[in-house]
């Protein structure tokens, strides 16, 4: 099951296009209180020195609870989530849960030197973009929120990132260094990578990759999307009554099995239209013999229609090639 998990996390992460940006760098000392939720947009926060507690509030699928954070640890929110930082094991009321408190201190002096607060906790906070709608679609699939230990063994070649993440930190000047926020990239892909079976996490994608009963199913759906995968037929699959396996599928993965199979098909298909494919090939590829249910359902999904989805990613490619050409150029130059 392993293999399958690292299988997943690599297609999964193969054309999740992510940015981050760096809201504040900095520390807090004495009674504060830091959040980035209602800008909705996914989050994340690197505790680069001291100790500090996230608290998140109840909600549908969870209870309420607190967890201590440490230098090196990191959050990630990929929803906007109420949620706050602070010094207080106790988490605040519950009306007051992103609320703000106290003033984030430099972690350098204007001279540049260090200057690390007694009792403080140095963080670095910062938000996820993402580039398409089918990216909001497949942030679906994982889980609302994931930790990432500094100890965690899984996390060894993370190390070196969160190491560079402070040194960056610790730069001179007002505005934060933007490789913070490229760092943070390779941090979550660390972080999603390392999520172990033991973790607690809300129904998602991820539950499902952690039972070895559907694994193998989720393998085969995307390695054989064009197969007829009806709830029948997935349902014999992993051995279990049609009654059974629905149960199952939505308590751990939070979404009906059909659900499922279409968004995976249409990430499948998205890919294969980025790629040049004509949209006939890519839905017959994915298992539709209409064109036009497959049409639907991409725009559904997506909410652009196959052809314009296609043109877009080529012209995005071809942006980018553009602008490396032009960076190459210009380190040439110098």
């Amino acid at each position: 099951m392993l293999h399958n998990t690292d299988k997943l996390a690599e297609w999964l992460l193969s054309s999740l296009e992510l940015k981050s940006t760096v809201f504040h760098v900095g520390q807090y000392c004495g009674t504060w209180q830091a959040s980035t939720a209602g800008h909705q947009r996914a989050s994340f926060h690197v505790v680069l020195h001291g100790e500090c507690w996230l608290h998140l509030p109840a909600s549908a699928e969870r209870d309420a609870h607190s967890l201590r954070l440490s230098t090196g640890d990191a959050v990630f929110l990929l929803r906007d989530m109420p949620h706050c930082l602070s010094p207080n094991p106790y988490p605040p009321a519950s009306v007051e849960e992103s609320g703000r408190i106290g003033t984030m201190s430099p972690l350098v002096s204007s001279d540049g030197a260090p200057t690390v607060l007694k009792g403080g906790v140095g963080i670095a906070c910062g938000f996820f973009e993402f580039s398409s709608a089918l990216d909001d679609m497949l942030l679906s699939l994982l889980p609302d929120h994931i930790v990432a230990r500094r100890d965690n063994p899984s996390l060894d070649g993370a190390r070196a990132i969160f190491e560079l993440i402070r040194v960056e930190a610790l730069r001179a000047g007002q505005v934060p260094s933007p490789l913070i926020a490229r760092l943070t990239d390779l941090l979550f892909v660390y972080a999603l990578r390392a999520l172990r079976a033991d973790d607690e996490i809300d129904p998602c994608f991820w539950s499902l990759m952690r039972r070895a009963e559907f694994a193998p199913l989720v393998t085969a759906i995307i390695e054989s999307p064009g197969e007829r995968w009806t709830t029948d037929t997935m349902a014999t699959f992993v051995h279990m009554s049609r009654a059974r396996f629905c149960k199952h599928f939505v308590e751990i993965s939070g979404q009906p099995p059909a659900q499922f199979v279409t968004l995976i098909r249409m990430k499948l298909a998205a890919a294969m239209l980025k790629n040049g494919a004509r949209t006939p090939d890519a839905a017959e590829r994915v298992g539709y013999q209409s064109e036009s249910a497959f049409s639907q359902a991409f725009k559904r999904v997506t909410g652009v229609q196959p052809g314009a989805w296609r043109r877009a990613s080529i012209a995005h490619d071809a942006v980018n090639v553009q602008a490396s050409a032009d960076a190459t150029v210009v380190a040439a130059l110098h």
